[in-house]
């Protein structure tokens, strides 16, 4: 039986705005443009797969549109579903960020690259030693970064409790056998790779990656969330993810289990667990809001350094800019490392960077004509990107989580929409910021 959300007839119920965005016109955008947009995100609401959906769309460093439809938790469902009390989806409520939060995790290693306490090309051993075991002596820190280093998975251990016991995960791995010669073969890793690069973080500095996250990142651009996990008490502000749509066929199951460890109705039930919310995932758990992943991503697109006055609380109180990056790492973070090719365990065709996914002029995550793009995808339909060519960083934010069924052409359409309705204005370069990279 499909699980679908209750769409109310009026949807004004549901809808929320932040009243912070600024008129499109100033941004080189038409309201029409903006308003497209919006009637895509709607679409996809109205397909009963998303009990909410937030959405932020940067333009040249001015949010253009800051919206949110839907239910944080308790959605009405469909067919006699139950489901406790509804609270309303906001535009800052916080959201699980899943994969998107790999390429979070992979500016904190390109920022101490930069500063010269790690280099990408490090093997892991020289950080952590008793990860030289079983032939990954040479696993570096860029075969994580790039899917290559064959520990997709942690062989025969899919218990979920096993994610809040770092100590417990770093020894398992340690203790692995790739799965092919580092290097060698293309496997997204899920889970895996967050906790190998940040032991490494650990060992390098002395200091836990959560913390990095937080004086590094989060607090610099004034977010309120932005870390992985939440402290406890706070795991029910966050909006709940639900499993939606129709089952699984056992082939894609087997698929999807091989990826993730777990089954994917499991993996839904388990991002809601308070253990999960609580603990430090790098590869996965990041919770912030819309508003937040769409700030992080512009301020790669501008290459390192955003306008304290684009920002919001405290740090908009600064003057000139809030500089993190340099332009040189963020380059090094979008240098190609595969154009399309198979990853073995999504059985797909991906263009990756080191840490990021890239765009490309016909297949891309990020819309059609986006070879500039850059971000990343989160468990099933996250996105968080930047389009320098356009000038935008965009998230698309969902709590629900149909794997087959109607929402993938509303979703597709969204990227369409957004390519479309965004003009471009000409090669990108460092300072708006990018250079065209990496293609």
């Amino acid at each position: 039986m499909r699980r679908l959300v209750a769409v109310p007839a009026d949807l004004d119920e549901v809808i929320d705005q932040s009243g912070r965005e600024v008129d499109p016109a100033l941004v080189g955008m038409d309201t029409r443009a903006i308003e497209r947009i919006w009637r895509a995100i709607l679409a996809l609401y109205r397909t009963g797969t998303q009990p909410g959906i937030a959405i932020v769309v940067r333009r040249r460093g001015e949010v253009v549109l800051e919206r949110a439809i839907g239910h944080a938790r308790g959605a009405p469902m469909q067919r006699g579903w139950s489901a406790p009390e509804a609270i309303p989806l906001r535009h800052d409520t916080p959201f699980c960020i899943f994969s998107v939060s790999k390429a979070v995790t992979a500016m904190l290693v390109h920022l101490l690259d930069d500063r010269g306490v790690l280099h990408v090309d490090d093997p892991i051993a020289e950080h952590v030693p008793e990860f030289a075991t079983h032939g990954k002596e040479r696993t570096s820190i860029r075969h994580v970064l790039t899917h290559r280093a064959g520990i997709p998975s942690v062989a025969g251990n899919n218990d979920p409790e096993l994610l809040v016991h770092w100590d417990r995960v770093i020894d398992l791995l340690c203790d692995a056998h790739p799965t092919s010669v580092p290097g060698r073969r293309l496997a997204y890793h899920a889970v895996t790779g967050g906790y190998v690069l940040g032991e490494v973080i650990r060992r390098a500095t002395g200091k836990r990656i959560e913390q990095h996250l937080e004086d590094e990142l989060a607090r610099p651009l004034g977010f309120e969330w932005f870390r992985y996990g939440v402290p406890p008490g706070r795991e029910t502000v966050v909006a709940e993810n639900v499993f939606t749509g129709s089952p699984i066929p056992a082939p894609l199951a087997f698929l999807v289990k091989r990826a993730l460890g777990v089954s994917f109705e499991e993996a839904v039930r388990i991002s809601n667990d308070a253990r999960y919310l609580h603990a430090v995932v790098p590869s996965g758990n990041v919770v912030a809001t819309a508003y937040e992943v769409a700030t992080f991503f512009d301020l790669l697109r501008q290459g390192g350094s955003i306008a304290a006055s684009s920002l919001r609380g405290p740090a908009a109180e600064g003057h000139g800019e809030v500089s993190i990056f340099s332009p040189r790492t963020v380059r090094r973070a979008l240098t190609e490392s595969s154009y399309l090719e198979l990853d073995l365990t999504l059985a797909a065709p991906v263009r990756y960077g080191l840490g990021l996914m890239l765009g490309g002029d016909t297949l891309s995550l990020f819309g059609p004509g986006t070879p500039s793009a850059f971000g990343h995808l989160g468990f099933i339909n996250v996105l968080g990107w930047a389009d320098p060519e356009r000038e935008i960083s965009v998230a698309v934010l969902t709590s629900g989580k149909p794997f087959l069924g109607t929402h993938l052409v509303p979703l597709v359409q969204i990227l369409r929409t957004i390519a479309h309705e965004v003009p471009k204005t000409g090669a990108p370069r460092v300072g708006s910021r990018m250079p065209r990279a990496i293609r």
